[in-house]
Order: C-alpha cells, then structure tokens, then sequence
C-alpha cells in the first residue's frame, strides 16, 4: 500500500462515505438476495444509487479506493461487489499513529 494514493483516495467526501457505508453494510444497504453483504459486499449498482452520481463517476471512485487497497472487488456473474479491506484501513491507522508520535 502506498501512502499517498491512501491520502490521495481519503480526500474526497465521496469516497469517506463509502468507507463508511461499507464498514457497516447491513446497516445502509438493503440485504441481496443470496449475497451476504459482510463477505461478498455491496453491488455497485447500489452504491451508485445511493450516492446519487451517476455510474461512471461511482465507478471511478470505486476504482481509486481499490487502486490505494482500501476496497475489494468480487465479481458475481454481470455483478462487482465491494467491501472494506479492513486489514489496509487499521495499517493507514497504525501509520498515522506511528508519524503523530514522531512528533
């Protein structure tokens, strides 16, 4: 994981929310049939839907967070599903720990 496509993926209010909405998926997305949103994660289309941007901008932020290893991609049939890579998110947390002491 490189830092800066991390802070660079981080500085959109966009992105933010999908991380937030991914963390807690059950919670703003309604349950997929045969999908488990915990495991598999959420489809795009719904995540498009929800932002209220069309497919492509949605895409493409969906795109960046997977770039900087943020989100993970699980393609079902004609489907993308994404969920949080919680182990990248706690080492971003761990670096910034590990600079603020520095100081």
């Amino acid at each position: 994981m490189e830092q800066i496509e991390v802070f660079k993926a981080l500085s959109n209010e966009a992105r933010l929310q999908i991380l937030e909405w991914l963390k807690n998926p059950a919670v703003y997305f309604s349950p997929q049939e045969g999908i488990d949103l915990e495991e598999i994660g959420v489809c795009v289309s719904h995540i498009t839907e929800k932002l209220g941007m069309n497919q492509s901008t949605a895409s493409q932020y969906l795109a960046i967070l997977q770039r900087a290893g943020l989100i993970t991609a699980t393609r079902i049939g004609k489907w993308t599903y994404y969920r949080r890579n919680e182990d990248a998110i706690n080492q971003v947390g761990l670096f910034l720990k590990k600079e603020l002491k520095k100081d």
